[in-house]
């Protein structure tokens, strides 16, 4: 089989590995891949919004599967195009990726449908926010309505930064149209569980809980990321709470969506609060999140292309899905200055004999040598039977990698080994 992966970071270097263990696959395109991708499958320099030349590359090349990772062109209908061209997909077509790409959206689809989630509002014209935010409670979470890289969400402490967020969003562009309409909504309290889950828009199977490390800075300080690394199960998560989501959260959003006409199908993320009033949704992603798929796929034994083809077919329901009672830690190596600015262009040093337990995110390559090529830059991740050892082990890998400028935060799993 000949599969293609839209996507170049550390996700779909996940993704592609687990892939790989399949005896049917003879070949794997990323697009565009990344300098470190290049050593599991064949890097092809096409950007993954540009769905005509992904969909003219997939009938060129006779690709048998496609995998479509990232927000962007899930959101622009990538699935929906490659569909047309005859290639199936694993992943949303684009009228249920708008479970992501518009907050509005999925903050009214759970007040229609009861799912429990924060208090809110929606705002189309500055003057109204900033109206409401007289008299809003604070803190309180103000969020843009469109896809910002995972920059969009900012929990604001006083009034003054309230306004100034909405502001920014609203009538600075900071995040272009993505920030035109705006959710304001309730501040919520407690620890946050990731959850991925398989869904052919019948069946819901949630995948291993994870926890993420969003700041920069260790003890959860710094700027917001796109997460600094990753442990998982997610301690916290207990069976008793699993069963609640699944009643309560995933399959009544599942069947939300498919009476809006809007049937789900692929990868679908929650990001829960686990409020003293019981689990909360704080956000949906439309695919796999990073850097949690780098935590769940390793535990993950079923074989992964096999249950994405079910989850396309439909034929969820007969498909098993294991996962190993283990424990993993990813640790993410990031470049100096992110989420800010940073330098580029420094050469990354793996041991060969750990390079299977290394996904690289931001590389290129470079007179044969993989060089640093974005913020952050590889997770090095262990599985283990307990977290202590998964997440000493993530740290020993650490320590074998180098590239200059390197960073990371060294208190990954402390939580979670406190909980």
């Amino acid at each position: 089989m000949r599969i293609l992966v839209v996507g170049g970071g550390g996700r779909e270097h996940a993704i592609i590995k687990k892939i790989k263990e399949n005896k049917s696959v003879t070949e794997i395109f990323a697009l565009p891949g990344n300098g470190g991708i290049a050593a599991d499958a064949t890097c092809v320099d096409i950007k993954a919004t540009d769905i005509e030349g992904i969909v003219k590359f997939a009938a060129e090349s006779k690709v048998d599967y496609a995998i479509v990772a990232p927000d962007d062109p899930l959101v622009l209908g990538c699935v929906d195009a490659l569909e047309e061209e005859g290639i199936p997909c694993f992943g949303p077509r684009a009228c249920a990726a708008i479970i992501e790409g518009s907050k509005a959206f999925s903050k009214k689809l759970m007040k229609k449908y009861g799912i429990p989630t924060a208090e809110f509002e929606v705002f189309s014209r500055l003057e109204d926010a900033l109206e409401y935010l007289k008299t809003a409670p604070i803190p309180t979470v103000i969020k843009a309505d469109g896809l910002a890289l995972g920059k969009g969400v900012i929990i604001c402490n006083t009034r003054e930064e309230a306004v100034a967020a909405v502001t920014e969003m609203m009538a600075d562009g900071k995040f272009g149209d993505s920030g035109k309409t705006v959710v304001i909504e309730e501040f919520l309290e407690g620890p946050e569980v990731s959850v991925l889950s398989f869904t052919d828009g019948k069946c819901v199977v949630p995948m291993i809980s994870s926890m993420d490390h969003k700041r920069a800075g260790d003890g959860d300080t710094g700027l917001n990321t796109g997460g600094m690394g990753t442990i998982a199960p997610n301690p916290y998560y207990t069976e008793e709470i699993a069963e609640r989501c699944i009643r309560e959260i995933f399959l009544p959003t599942v069947g939300a969506m498919v009476e809006e006409g809007r049937t789900f199908k692929g990868c679908l993320y929650f990001g829960l609060m686990l409020t003293k009033n019981g689990p909360k949704v704080i956000e949906y992603n439309c695919r796999f999140g990073d850097p949690e798929t780098q935590v769940v796929l390793p535990l993950l034994e079923s074989d992964l292309l096999t249950v994405m083809k079910a989850v396309t077919e439909e034929r969820l329901s007969e498909t098993e899905v294991k996962f190993a009672a283990k424990s993993a830690c990813c640790v993410i190596m990031a470049s100096k200055g992110y989420p800010e600015s940073y330098e580029k262009g420094f050469e990354i040093t793996v041991p060969e004999d750990i390079a299977d337990k290394v996904y690289i995110a931001g590389a290129a390559l470079k007179d044969g040598k993989v060089v640093t090529a974005g913020g952050r830059v590889l997770g090095a991740v262990e599985v283990a039977d307990t977290l202590r050892s998964a997440v000493d082990g993530a740290y020993a890998l650490v320590d074998k990698i180098s590239f200059e400028n390197a960073y990371w935060r060294h208190d990954i799993g402390e939580r979670a080994l406190k909980a």
